[in-house]
């Protein structure tokens, strides 16, 4: 507590609010690579692939919130024993970021995902939308948590609050935004089954989210009868 002045008296708390709540979206990372024995054959192959890609995910409609293609590379492997810069082979790769708000169906196309020839998945990471009114609530009530305190610091001197001085939003956010674990290739995760049989869908637990917030305000008070 400060106290600038024996007239009106300062007082500064602190309101914070923790909430819970389930995901709204879930984003995933697709990495689709090649491999040929010259440059234009494995950039054609990493288009293919590329293509196959999107239009999968693209078949889930409004499912898919937000899709991006990120960088492609074309890497030459030099032949280990070679004298000159012989190539013994390039390697292609690109990257695909795609973001779902249904969860059941974000199972099944990471399955089908999964289920492509180099491909390799990561994710997901599960989160709240910029705008979700959860956010909005943790600072509502981070802010009736500072107006509580700061009754109860005046009444415990014995005055009252007179006015809002200043409000600062200290704090507001998720404090869990890392993935709970990795997905990986056909190779790995489906390796016991039947070649011509479909893998079943992955039943993904959505990860709950924890939500911060966090005020600052300062009020002034009636002087207290001390």
């Amino acid at each position: 507590m400060t106290n600038p002045s024996p007239e009106q008296p300062h007082l500064t708390v602190r309101g914070e609010a923790h909430l819970e709540a389930d995901p709204e979206i879930a984003r995933i990372s697709i990495t689709v690579t090649s491999r040929g024995r010259d440059r234009r054959s494995t950039l054609d192959d990493l288009t293919h692939r590329n293509t196959t890609t999107l239009d999968l995910i693209k078949s889930y409609g409004d499912t898919v919130e937000h899709l991006e293609t990120g960088h492609l590379t074309i890497t030459p492997e030099l032949s280990p024993h070679s004298r000159g810069e012989r190539v013994r082979t390039y390697h292609g790769t690109v990257h695909i970021t795609a973001e779902l708000s249904d969860f059941p169906a974000l199972g099944e196309l990471t399955t089908r995902l999964a289920d492509l020839e180099l491909t390799h998945i990561d994710g997901p990471w599960w989160s709240l939308r910029p705008n979700s009114p959860v956010h909005r609530q943790a600072r509502q009530q981070a802010v009736h948590e500072a107006v509580q305190r700061a009754r109860e610091y005046a009444e415990a001197l014995g005055t009252t609050l007179t006015a809002l001085i200043d409000l600062a939003d200290t704090g507001t956010g998720n404090t869990e935004p890392h993935p709970r674990s990795g997905l990986r290739t056909r190779t790995i995760a489906f390796a016991t089954a039947a070649p011509d049989t479909p893998p079943p869908p992955l039943d993904l637990e959505p990860q709950r989210q924890h939500v911060h917030a966090q005020i600052d305000a300062r009020f002034t008070m009636a002087p207290p009868q001390l």
